[in-house]
């Protein structure tokens, strides 16, 4: 759930600041991969997005 909340708040408008972007969101995930987000949910996130086109 947290991998999925820190792309969603990254990737969305915030009353505090604009939307930063998908590209963004999963920079970010990919970045804390193994250190602040779990390794195995990063990549199935990462796939959900590249290759499978998800988009919100």
């Amino acid at each position: 759930m947290a991998v999925a909340d820190v792309v969603e708040a990254i990737a969305s408008h915030r009353p505090y600041r604009p939307a930063l972007g998908i590209e963004r969101a999963l920079e970010e995930i990919h970045n804390g991969r193994g250190r602040l987000y779990d390794d195995a949910v990063v990549t199935a996130c990462l796939q959900v997005f590249q290759d499978d086109g998800f988009r919100f």
